[in-house]
């Protein structure tokens, strides 16, 4: 089975998918202190978000035709490391303009994102956005934290059916998780995302990183995140699924 990358095997491996020096998975104090940093993080993931995603609000408002299209995942969509306009979403609002398609794309990705984060401020996103498409790229740094299967399954169609009831028509991107997390987390974890999209009957891209997972030369040097060159054929996989989206009417 295809892993998140040939570089995250290693027996210790970080709880978000981001670079840097950070601590392992632990369960902390539920003291006054940790519950204002978890409410200051809210905050800042929410400005980080509308700050990021403004220029594609700011096209649609100027030639208000456009749809949108909200990409709402994490670090590994966020284009962690990379250089503005280099990652895969990025790169799908110039293809966009060059198929003639009048959407511009929302990128409300944040680096470390879980599921429960994004539930939790999708809500935001849809009423500032009002998208017609929702992909929904989240799950990641659940599975590298360990978090429980059922948690995920339930964020993840939370989500889908708030963006379902703004009318936006939503696709599913998964993950998969290296085998050192042991095969009955792995599987169980993969497995969500199909039981989601059959339950929920939105179509699903299993697994976002699939054509460039075995080959380490497309990560950066923590071995979790795309280099630049990878972004074209991350884009290149997800765009089958998404374009049969964009051309329902």
């Amino acid at each position: 089975m295809a892993t998140a990358s040939p570089g995250a095997t290693a027996k210790v491996i970080s709880c978000r998918i981001v670079s840097g020096p950070l601590p392992l998975c632990t369960t902390l104090p539920r003291d006054s202190t940790s519950i204002m940093v978890s409410m200051l993080r809210i905050l800042l993931a929410s400005m980080l978000m509308f700050a990021t995603a403004a220029p594609a609000a700011e096209k649609i408002g100027a030639g208000g035709t456009a749809q949108t299209i909200l990409v709402f995942g994490d670090s590994l969509s966020a284009g962690h490391g990379l250089a503005n306009g280099q990652a895969w979403p990025a790169l799908l609002d110039k293809r966009l303009q060059g198929e003639g398609l009048h959407y511009a794309v929302a990128n409300a990705s944040i680096s470390g994102e879980t599921s429960a984060g994004g539930r939790s401020r999708l809500p935001v996103a849809l009423n500032r956005f009002k998208p017609g498409v929702v992909v929904i790229a989240l799950g990641a740094n659940d599975g590298l934290r360990g978090l429980p299967a059922t948690q995920l399954r339930a964020n993840l169609v939370a989500m889908v059916r708030a963006a379902k009831a703004k009318k936006a028509r939503v696709l599913l991107v998964g993950m998969r998780l290296p085998p050192n997390y042991g095969s009955r987390y792995t599987e169980e974890f993969a497995a969500v995302f199909t039981v989601v999209a059959k339950q929920e009957k939105v179509p699903l891209l299993p697994f976002l990183l699939e054509p460039i997972a075995n080959e380490r030369s497309n990560f950066q040097p923590d071995g979790l995140h795309p280099v630049a060159a990878a972004q074209p054929k991350i884009l290149d996989h997800v765009w089958p699924k998404l374009e049969l989206l964009l051309r329902q009417r």
